[in-house]
């Protein structure tokens, strides 16, 4: 089976329409560590060919059976696995992330394509609805009505940069989109394209066993601006999953709606996802919470979405958070960030925070290229309030401390900020009145409020919400991890007086 073998190279070839392309040019990976090796560029017309392929297939995909998808889903889960030693062989290579990561990773974007698969058996997700013929009724008889969710058509999906499985590849917008019925055409991330092909090579195996058209799935590799622009803006595209950066998610977005027909674009653009530290779980466990946020500010040297980088805290308790969080960064050794240019822009991010008003450095921190260490800063609440740029994400393991007098300005602080995809309350009983009256403001800024804990695990389930208000997603309507996710390919349709051979095969 292709690319099993333990020493794996990439042969560098765009995946479209069911064949391996060769490129006329090539651009060159940059590993961590480990070989170099070279991956085509991707153009505009390997966009057109792999989406004009996709709609293609969308006549026979789009209308199979759940039964049909969850087999796929799952064998696609299968050939995953059975080139496990391989993906963590490469992937490891090229981010920097050790091992156990990747193999956690996954772990996670194998489940969450069962989760699928299992979910469509249910047929629930459909939320179909019957209105049933009422011939007799006065004034006016009712038709038949039957109502169902009809997958949308091709999708394009944009690799991320800090998940090379979970959010890549066959990562949760791919699984979201061929659960739905959707064929895909995902551009993949330069950061890991050699991670990208193994996993294409995977979906591609499963296409064939499963029999379906090789137009279901494309990978186009590399390529600049106009390859995503060429995607985003196909007249056969209907809609976009993207996960990355504020900059680049909003100007794929603009493009998205400046087309002849606008098309969703579900873009998770990133969070500093705030927590608020009460006064009695402070005085009871400050220092503890302190050594937590540490750990979880740490994690993966900070490359996680939902990364806590503020924690708004009392005046007069700020000092136990600030030294137990102290205590532990000062611990954590250097990590290799997924890019020179993650690493460059962490740099950056952090001179930006360092430099604002009002702004005093607890932890200095040396970054060496691609290495990064953490950085630990406070800033009072007025300063914070006056000052948005302090409010921006910083990729990487940067934290800040926002004091505040009072549970007023703890509030006011609250509704300065801009939409997140986590907010975290840290609480004992005696908080419950406060929080009682910050729960309007943190529910309207946010898609997942948590209570004693931390953000950066997002479980993939039934009731998960990985999303938000902007800029922390574009469509507050939607989550981009768990069951629902799938609901963003899918239009609802409405079919009266059809007859039963007419329906949806999936409507019985």
């Amino acid at each position: 089976m292709d690319g099993m073998a333990n020493g794996f190279v990439p042969h560098g070839k765009h995946l479209i329409a069911g064949e391996w392309v060769t490129a006329e040019t090539t651009f060159r990976s940059e590993p961590a560590h480990g070989a170099a090796h070279d991956f085509g560029v991707g153009t505009p017309a390997l966009v057109n060919a792999a989406v004009e392929a996709a709609e293609e297939a969308f006549w026979t995909y789009g209308y199979t059976d759940a039964e049909t998808r969850a087999r796929f889903l799952e064998t696609i889960a299968d050939e995953i696995e059975a080139r496990g030693d391989a993906i963590t062989q490469i992937g490891t290579q090229e981010t920097g992330l050790p091992e156990a990561r990747l193999q956690g990773e996954r772990g996670r974007t194998t489940g969450q394509l069962r989760l699928f698969a299992s979910h469509i058996r249910a047929g629930t997700y459909l939320d179909r609805r019957h209105d049933v013929a009422l011939p007799d009724r006065a004034p006016l008889p009712r038709p038949d009505i039957k109502m169902t969710q009809r997958p949308i058509g091709p999708v394009a999906v944009f690799g991320a940069s800090n998940f090379p499985l979970a959010f890549s590849t066959a990562g949760g917008d791919t699984a979201s989109a061929l659960a739905a019925g959707c064929p895909v055409v995902v551009k993949g991330h330069s950061a890991h394209p050699g991670t990208g092909e193994i996993v294409a090579e995977a979906v591609k195996a499963a296409i064939e066993k499963c029999g379906l058209p090789g137009g279901v799935f494309s990978l186009v590799q590399g390529g600049k601006r106009d390859v995503g622009t060429a995607l985003v803006q196909h007249p056969l595209i209907k809609a976009v999953g993207f996960t990355g950066s504020l900059a680049g998610g909003r100007a794929l977005f603009d493009l998205c709606a400046q087309r002849p027909e606008p098309i969703p674009f579900f873009g998770e653009l990133g969070s500093v996802n705030p927590m608020f530290l009460l006064p009695e779980a402070m005085s009871a466990r400050g220092a503890a919470i302190g050594a937590g946020w540490a750990g979880s500010l740490a994690m993966g040297a900070g490359q996680f979405c939902t990364n806590p980088g503020i924690a708004v805290v009392l005046e007069e308790q700020a000092e136990t958070l600030a030294n137990a969080a102290k205590e532990a960064l000062a611990k954590v050794g250097a990590q290799v960030m997924l890019t020179d240019g993650i690493a460059k822009a962490y740099r950056d991010g952090a001179a930006r925070i360092g430099s604002g008003a009002g702004v005093r450095e607890i932890l200095t921190s040396v970054c060496d290229m691609r290495d990064a260490t953490p950085y630990l800063y406070i800033v009072s609440g007025a300063d914070w309030i006056g000052n948005h740029a302090l409010s921006e994400e910083v990729f990487g393991p940067l934290g800040l401390i926002v004091t505040v007098k009072d549970a007023a300005e703890m509030i006011a602080v609250a509704k300065s900020f801009v939409g997140q995809l986590t907010v975290t309350l840290h609480l004992d009983e005696g908080d419950t009145a406060l929080a009682r009256d910050l729960m309007p403001v943190l529910e309207r800024k946010a898609g997942r409020v948590l209570a004693n804990g931390f953000p950066t695990g997002v479980e993939v389930s039934d009731a998960m919400v990985h999303g938000g208000p902007y800029p922390a997603s574009t469509n507050f309507g939607a989550t981009s991890v768990g069951t629902m996710a799938i609901r963003r390919f899918l239009r609802p349709v409405s079919f009266q007086n059809l007859p039963d051979g007419l329906l949806p095969v999936d409507w019985q």
